[in-house]
C-alpha cells in the first residue's frame, strides 16, 4: 500500500508573528499557524512579509511546511520581501538628525532594499531643501502636511503595491501619516501603537495591515538613534557602495581602493568640493566610515 501524503498546501504571507504562531494569509483564509519542527531544528526564523507554504489542520488553523526564498529582509523591524522603506522625518519637533537618515539609508542599501523619504509636519516649517537633498541623492522624497492632506496623493499612489515598512523618529508623524494616507487604517493604526509601546522604543510585534489596493504596510515603533554594528556588520571599504549619489564618480578616483576620506586625487571629495554631492552626506559617510572601522573582523563574521 503506497504511503499516506498530505494533501497539497497553500501558498500564504506570514501577517503576524507573536508567541510562536503565526497570522498567514491564504487564498481562501487567514489561518493561525505554527512553524514545522524543522524550522526550530535549522534555527530558522520565520518572519513577517515570509512567503511560506501552508498545511491546513482545522477549520482556521495549519502548519506552516515550506518557506520561500526571500528577496531581502531586516532585522529591525523584523521583516521579510520589503518592497521599500519609507523614513518619515519631521520638520520639526522632533527636529531631523540627517546621521539617523544616512545610517538608515546605508542599512537598506545594504540590504537591497529601495528607500523613500517624506517629510511630515510642512506646515510648521519648511521641509523643500531636505527633499530637494535627498532627491540630488537618488531617493524619491515627498512633502506633506497630514493635517490638511497636502501632498497625499503621489505618495498614496507610490505605496498602493507591495509591503512597506515604515520606520523615523518618536513624535515624526507615522500614524497621522498613515491615517491620511489610508483613512481605512485608523483603528489598525491606534492598535500598532499601543501594541508596539510607542515612545518606548520595545518592539512586541510586527504586523501586515492590507492598504486595500494590494498592498500591505508595517508601521514600526519610533528611535532616537541607529547603532549601525547592531542592526548591519560591514566593511569600512564596502560602505562607499551605500552611497548611490558618490556613484558616479568613484570610478574616476586616482587609486584603487580609495576610502573617499583624505586622499588626493579622489573624484567624489571633488564632487563635495563642486557641490554636486552635499557636504552633510559625505559628513555623515566619514562618520559612518569611522564607526566601521572600529568593527573587528570576528564581528563582522558574528551571526
Amino acid at each position: 500500500m503506497a504511503p499516506s501524503q498530505d494533501p497539497p498546501g497553500l501558498p500564504g504571507l506570514i501577517l503576524r508573528s507573536q508567541g510562536g504562531f503565526y497570522l498567514v494569509r491564504t487564498p481562501r483564509q487567514d489561518l493561525q499557524c505554527r512553524g514545522r519542527g524543522r524550522f526550530r531544528k535549522d534555527a530558522t526564523q520565520l518572519l513577517v512579509g515570509d512567503e511560506v507554504t501552508v498545511q491546513p489542520t482545522g477549520p482556521d488553523t495549519g502548519f506552516i511546511t515550506c518557506l520561500e526564498p526571500r528577496k531581502n529582509f531586516l532585522i529591525r523591524p523584523p521583516v521579510a520581501n520589503i518592497s521599500r522603506l519609507v523614513l518619515v522625518v519631521s520638520s520639526t519637533q522632533p527636529a531631523p538628525h540627517l546621521l539617523v537618515i544616512d545610517k538608515l539609508t546605508t542599512i537598506a542599501a545594504r540590504r537591497g532594499i529601495p528607500v523613500a523619504l517624506v517629510f511630515t509636519k510642512s506646515d510648521l516649517a519648511d521641509t523643500a531643501p531636505l527633499a530637494a537633498l535627498y532627491r540630488r541623492a537618488g531617493y524619491p522624497a515627498y512633502q506633506v502636511d497630514s493635517l490638511s492632506g497636502s501632498g497625499v496623493e503621489p505618495l498614496r499612489q507610490y505605496l498602493s503595491q507591495g509591503i512597506t515598512a515604515f520606520c523615523g523618529n518618536s513624535g515624526a508623524g507615522k500614524s497621522s501619516l498613515l491615517n491620511a494616507i489610508f483613512p481605512q487604517l485608523a483603528l489598525a493604526t491606534g492598535e500598532i501603537s499601543r501594541k508596539l509601546g510607542r515612545g518606548r522604543h520595545t518592539t512586541r510585534h510586527v504586523e501586515l495591515f492590507p492598504t486595500g489596493q494590494g498592498g500591505y504596510i508595517a508601521d514600526t515603533p519610533g528611535f532616537s538613534a541607529v547603532d549601525l554594528l547592531q542592526f548591519e556588520r560591514m566593511p569600512a571599504a564596502q560602505l562607499a557602495d551605500c552611497f548611490p549619489d558618490f556613484a558616479p564618480y568613484t570610478a574616476d578616483c586616482r587609486f584603487t581602493g580609495c576610502s573617499h576620506q583624505v586622499e588626493k586625487g579622489c573624484a567624489v571629495l571633488a564632487a563635495v568640493e563642486a557641490g554636486e554631492v552635499a557636504q552633510s552626506r559625505h559628513q555623515n559617510y566619514r562618520a559612518i566610515y569611522q564607526e566601521l572601522l572600529s568593527v573587528k573582523d570576528w564581528e563582522l563574521n558574528k551571526p
